[in-house]
């Protein structure tokens, strides 16, 4: 367990999500893996503008934190695939919420201006 995750463990289960979901695209490469298994570059074009040097740390942290699977086929070249464990697609609901919230809150914001 990493010790962000641990030290969020002794405060509030709210917390633990946001120490587990909380960084940089994460909830975005959690929304691209929900349709399937996907590999790196494909995973990159589909979260955006991410640096690979922030998405492959991104990637291990939510592999450590048990909600993706890294797949590595012994080919040559090397294949690796990502997808969510079934802790990872339980968050299912949780990203379409956060979905239509942003769509909401955006589409407010944009009448407020």
């Amino acid at each position: 367990m990493r010790k962000q995750v641990e030290t969020a463990l002794a405060v509030c289960p709210v917390e633990v999500a946001v120490s587990v979901l909380g960084g940089a695209w994460k909830l975005t490469i959690i929304k691209n893996l929900l349709g399937g298994r996907r590999r790196f570059g494909e995973l990159g074009r589909l979260v955006g503008p991410v640096n690979p040097r922030v998405l492959t740390r991104q990637l291990r942290e939510l592999e450590a934190d048990g909600l993706v699977n890294r797949t590595i086929y012994p080919e040559v070249p090397p294949r690796v695939e990502y997808s969510l464990t079934e802790l990872g697609a339980t968050l299912e609901p949780a990203v379409a919420w956060l979905g239509r919230w942003g769509a909401t809150y955006a589409e407010s914001v944009v009448a407020d201006h």
